[in-house]
């Protein structure tokens, strides 16, 4: 439908009477805002990205830092400047204000590089800001006046006003960009790049030059540690995690050293009373100690494991968090991402542009000198100079310089004479130069010394021979550059954050058991808030983050999220926590089928399930029901007895079953046939051993634990009452349980192995007070977990130099046996120098004058063999006893065989037995 509407005439009384101006009045054209808005955003997004928050390739500055810079170098005169004075001049560069300058300052001041900073400059760790700018001060350190500026090269341009002339670029000789790290959000696009270590920039610049491949990875000033498994250069999509350090000071207290980048001491102890506050964690109380060095103390309840708490504070606070590196930096004047190793190469083939362009000019300085050196020689030497007292006018003078000085010298490319001495130059004589003789004093004439003169000429010509060995030579020049910045200000700056590969902590492996699981049986509800409900009783302790697993008497199961209150059917048999990672849980069922009315017995794993979804254990069949059904936390088998109906045809009513003869399945198995008789109850007569047999434990020394998936070193098969021995390099040992959730100190772990019976520990230390060396050979004696026991000296200075389990150890001792005496080296079988003693022994002496060093010739002990046959999921297997000897083969019968009628009648009663008497099952 369309509407046609006609315009109505307008009156003159409506029309808009037109503006009257003055004489010499005019009004501005009229521009319409379409297309206008399109072209302002994008100058103000170039602008912004331009100049303000992405760094330069060329110096890995933002602008502002630029004006910061170049303003302090113009204020340099060696002394410390009020940070309000340094504001003040840069805002003759910088047209955003005091307050972004500021900031910009105090940022470059607290990475310690090119800002030499006094008065308190605030600290990244705690989050604490910097005092007022009128109460620090700030200078520029010396590797920035040594790598920063020059200004015989370095690109100028007009400031925002068209006063003042500033860099376009500063030409820094240093990957700066990549070990200071910048963040920036523009319009469209943000930047974040992680800082680097200087002295692995240096080496790795160096590799460059070489032609090696480099690999770099972030070094954060705050330390912890770092996993860059995923780092990928820094590109877009990259993903690093950090995590502060944590130890373990006692058992009821865990110390964090250092904290993750980009976080503060206050935000994560923050984050860890939030986590309490949510029962996520459980904690007595955290306190702040930090001074110089980071140290929060986490107090522990009586009875929390420290190990847990450790992974929960992984989990669950800042303790670990993850970074996402964007590496955008502006090349040619537009933005581009790329990786950092192509940034280091970026950075070192500018570096080694701007190292020849340095050299040219000192090249062409020297020449310089030497031209007006050897000008000044001649001048001198010759007594040129009384050849103008007769000259009248000025150009007279200059002439009779210059007639004078070609006798004398010819300019390079001229035609030599016959046995030509005369001095050849690399340009023509100038008027300068002319101008420059006639104002040399008559007091320097009469002083002037030839012989000065010629080393002085000499030193030029060297120093001139070695700049084109450099300029002949670059790539080794520059080398040895990056070798100086290294040796000259390289010094206490090793590498803080360690690098280390993160196992993933699984949230509901580390919550805290905050609720309790409820069920009710008769109304079919399961969840933590039943607990006033009077039919619901206790299952198991849990918490929020769990899973939970439901069987109904049917045979069907349902796993789900914890809730206050579900249902779940009525009939309930068994609930409790699930864990799909766990495969040492085997459930044992007997079930009778509804159409058949046969009774199956299964052992199985649940495992790959979908939640919420409803599985069915039996066959499927209508009417079918479980008659019986046990949990086995460690794939425990069972004895037990079944009993059947009076109704039941069998003679014998009763008769024991043993799961241990069923092999463990998946949970769609149907089983195997127990009986086709009507059972009246089956009960449980003994619990047997573990089929799956002990756990294969390896240790992962990347991260610095115990797995059961295979990951790292094989220690053995753990039972029960198995334990590690770990042997530390403070002289102490500890036992420890085979748990996967403790964390070990790799870097100051010795030896770490399953202990044995016969395990016998050898060891070689130094006694503190008399530095003598000892050799000791013991036996574990101690049985206590969670405990160190010093086996050497516990005197001041006392230090464990080898140890091992190997049954027949060897080291080599380099010494010394008297005092003009050679060094020379002997191998020594420790099992041959000292028998076995117990731990707390001092040991036998190394009876040498003096031992530089001990090393051991043979690693820690022998390799457990593992298993040929994995039970994981196998037949189970129960002890049988030895077939006897077959009997020797009856003779073969040749005459008629006798059958009586009674014999007849035997054999027909046994036919007539079910088949599940006959003891088959």
């Amino acid at each position: 439908m369309e509407a046609h509407t006609e315009a109505e005439p307008v009156t003159e009384e409506e029309t808009e009477e037109e503006p009257k101006f003055a004489p010499g009045e005019t009004i501005h054209d009229v521009a319409t805002v379409a297309g206008m808005y399109q072209n302002w955003f994008l100058d103000y997004a170039s602008y912004v990205i331009l100049e303000r928050a992405v760094p330069a390739i060329e110096d890995g500055l933002k602008p502002v830092q630029r004006r910061i810079l170049h303003a302090m170098k113009e204020m340099d005169d060696g002394r410390f400047n009020k940070v309000a004075n340094v504001i003040g001049q840069t805002m003759q560069y910088h047209p955003h204000g005091d307050a972004s300058i500021g900031d910009a300052m105090v940022n470059l001041g607290q990475k310690d590089l090119l800002i030499e900073t006094q008065g308190n400059w605030g600290d990244i760790r705690t989050g604490d800001g910097a005092a007022a700018p009128r109460y620090i001060e700030a200078r520029l350190s010396k590797f920035a006046l040594d790598v920063v500026f020059n200004p015989d090269i370095t690109d100028w341009q007009m400031s925002y006003d068209g006063r003042k002339r500033e860099p376009t670029t500063l030409p820094v000789k240093f990957p700066l960009l990549l070990a200071q790290g910048v963040e920036g959000i523009a319009v469209g696009l943000s930047t974040k790049i992680m800082p680097h270590n200087f002295r692995e920039l240096c080496k790795a610049s160096i590799d460059v030059l070489r032609g090696r491949e480099i690999q770099l990875f972030p070094d954060f000033p705050t330390g912890g540690l770092c996993d860059v498994t995923n780092y990928n250069g820094g590109l877009r999509g990259a993903k690093i995690r950090l995590r502060a350090t944590i130890e373990k000071a006692d058992k009821t207290m865990l110390v964090i050293r250092d904290i993750p980048y980009g976080t503060t001491t206050t935000a994560l102890m923050e984050s860890i009373v939030k986590a309490s506050e949510a029962n996520k964690i459980k904690i007595k109380k955290v306190v702040d100690n930090t001074a110089a060095d980071v140290e929060i103390q986490v107090h522990l309840p009586t009875g929390v494991s420290p190990d847990l708490t450790m992974d929960a504070l992984y989990a669950f606070t800042d303790c670990e968090i993850s970074i996402s590196p964007n590496t955008c930096v502006i090349i040619e004047e537009k933005p581009r991402f790329v990786g950092v190793e192509d940034m280091l190469r970026l950075s070192t083939q500018k570096t080694v542009r701007l190292l020849e362009r340095e050299l040219e000019i000192r090249q062409d300085e020297l020449w310089e000198k030497w031209h007006n050196a050897s000008l000044e020689k001649i001048f001198i030497e010759n007594r040129i100079y009384r050849k103008i007292e007769e000259c009248e006018t000025w150009q007279d003078i200059l002439d009779t310089i210059d007639r004078g000085l070609s006798k004398f010298v010819r300019i390079e490319g001229q035609k030599a004479k016959a046995d030509d001495q005369r001095i050849v130059l690399r340009r023509p004589i100038t008027e300068d130069d002319l101008t420059r003789l006639t104002e040399i004093r008559i007091k320097r004439i009469s002083k002037y010394d030839g012989f000065k003169a010629d080393e002085y000429i000499q030193r030029l010509e060297a120093e001139l021979a070695e700049v084109a060995d450099n300029l002949a030579h670059l790539t080794r020049y520059a080398i040895a550059y990056f070798e100086n910045l290294l040796k000259k200000y390289g010094a206490g700056r090793e590498r803080k954050t360690q690098l280390r590969t993160f196992d993933v902590v699984t949230a509901q492996k580390v919550a805290v058991a905050n609720q309790k699981l409820y069920v009710n049986y008769q109304d079919g509800f399961v969840g933590y808030g039943l607990k006033k409900d009077e039919s619901a009783v206790t299952v198991c302790d849990c918490s929020d983050l769990d899973d939970i697993i439901a069987i109904r008497r049917d045979g069907t199961f349902t796993v789900f999220k914890i809730a206050e209150k579900t249902f779940v059917g009525k009939d309930i048999l068994h609930v409790g926590v699930y864990n799909k990672n766990d495969d040492r849980l085997v459930y044992n069922m007997v079930y009778q089928d509804g159409p058949s009315g046969v009774a199956y017995a299964k052992r199985f794993l649940v495992t790959g399930i979908t939640r919420d979804k409803v599985y069915d254990l039996t066959k499927g069949g209508k009417n079918s029901k479980v008659l019986y059904l046990t949990a086995n936390p460690n794939s425990e088998s069972e004895l037990v007895g079944v009993q059947l109906t009076d109704k039941a045809p069998a003679r014998v009513k009763q008769f024991d079953f043993d799961f241990a003869e069923l092999a463990i399945k998946g949970k769609g198995s149907m089983g195997n046939i127990v009986t086709k008789q009507p059972i009246k109850k089956i009960t449980q007569k003994s619990l047997g051993d573990s089929t799956l047999g002990g756990r294969e434990v390896f240790f992962d020394a990347v991260v610095g634990r115990l797995n059961t998936a295979g990951h790292g070193r094989y220690l053995g098969t753990f039972d029960t009452d198995n334990t590690v021995l770990v042997v530390y390099k403070d002289g102490s040992y500890e036992l420890k349980a085979p748990d996967p959730s403790l964390h070990f100190d790799v870097p100051n772990i010795v030896l770490l192995r399953k202990l044995e019976p016969d395990t016998v520990l050898s060891a070689v230390y130094v006694e503190g007070d008399t530095k003598v060396h000892y050799v000791k050979r013991f036996k574990i004696e101690t049985s206590t977990l969670e405990k160190r026991f010093i086996f050497i000296s516990e005197t001041k200075g006392s230090k464990l130099l080898a140890a091992t389990a190997f049954p027949e150890p060897q080291v080599e001792v380099k010494l010394q046996r008297d005092k003009k005496a050679d060094k020379e080296t002997e191998k020594i079988g420790l099992h041959e120098f000292i028998d076995v003693k117990g731990w707390k022994a001092m040991g036998n002496k190394l009876n040498y004058f003096k031992i530089h060093s001990v090393a051991l010739l043979t690693d820690e002990g022998p390799e457990p063999e593992r298993r040929q046959v994995a039970k994981k999921k196998g037949p189970a297997t129960i002890p049988r006893p030895v077939a006897p000897e077959a009997p020797a083969p009856l003779p073969e019968l040749t005459g008629p065989v006798e059958v009586t009628s009674e014999d007849v009648e035997r054999a027909q009663a046994v036919l007539r037995r079910p088949k599940a008497q006959l003891g088959l099952f």
